[in-house]
């Protein structure tokens, strides 16, 4: 009996911080390899948003005024920076819980926030990714004049951009089943970045799109995008305060619906 109570004690004593450290990244390390081996999603994510850029900040760039392709360059920056926490956070969340592979993971004897902390990195790095392809293409084909405190606090703005769209990428796919999670996450992420002026400026839009448009997250991204080129958007700390305010209760729906499957 006593080899009995010792042995159960033992098995809900806490992990050591090093064990509880090599979950953490392992989990990471393994659902970035898995995207990396994913060229369907690797692939489109990268591209999207740099195709979007050579046509209209490139091609299209010269023939408008001249900060249009350093505008176009935050406005798209912003634009790719949402979907890995869209469809890599939200779409796969969806497919896992179809498979079974959620009720796998939160059997196994790793923290339970592990799971969602290699998702997150995932996003984040390729947040990064995007936002290094695109100041490339800025630099090479469109000729925008960067300063290096411009490039690393567009890239810092757009790794930590990540973080809303991952909160809202969870929440979906905790709404949605796997077979209607592309379709739904699609719905969302165009219309999202159009309403938000990531495509063309506000003062193009009507004024009902112009009035609606901070209501979306991806409106106060692009807004601290500007403002890391150069935009005068105003103060960064509204912008700031109504991602993080979102993130977080966003983040409480996602997390109270994802309990119920645990």
């Amino acid at each position: 009996m006593d080899t009995l109570r010792s042995s159960f004690t033992g098995a809900l004593a806490p992990m050591p911080r090093g064990r509880v450290f090599a979950a953490y990244l392992q989990e990471t390390r393994a659902e970035c390899l898995r995207y990396l081996r994913s060229p369907s999603f690797l692939l489109p994510t990268l591209l999207f948003p740099a195709v979007f850029f050579v046509m209209f900040g490139v091609v299209l760039g010269g023939h408008g005024p001249a900060e249009a392709p350093r505008y176009l360059l935050a406005s798209y920056s912003s634009f790719g920076v949402m979907a890995p926490g869209l469809f890599g956070f939200g779409m796969s969340l969806a497919l896992e819980r179809d498979n079974g592979l959620l009720t796998l993971k939160r059997a196994l004897p790793m923290p339970p926030a592990a799971y969602l902390a290699g998702k997150m990195v995932m996003a984040m790095l390729m947040a990064a990714l995007i936002s290094t392809v695109l100041q490339a293409l800025g630099l090479a084909l469109a000729h925008v004049q960067l300063q290096v405190a411009q490039m690393l606090q567009l890239g810092l703005v757009c790794v930590l951009g990540a973080i809303p769209f991952c909160a809202l990428g969870l929440l979906l796919g905790t709404l949605v089943k796997g077979h209607g999670a592309p379709a739904v996450v699609n719905l969302l992420y165009l219309p999202m970045a159009f309403l938000s002026g990531l495509w063309f400026p506000l003062q193009m839009l009507p004024p009902l799109v112009r009035a609606q448009a901070p209501l979306w997250p991806s409106y106060h991204l692009n807004a601290l995008a500007q403002s890391a080129l150069g935009f005068d958007t105003g103060s960064a700390w509204p912008h700031v305060l109504w991602l993080a305010v979102f993130t977080a209760g966003v983040l409480a729906i996602a997390v109270r619906r994802l309990r119920r499957y645990g």
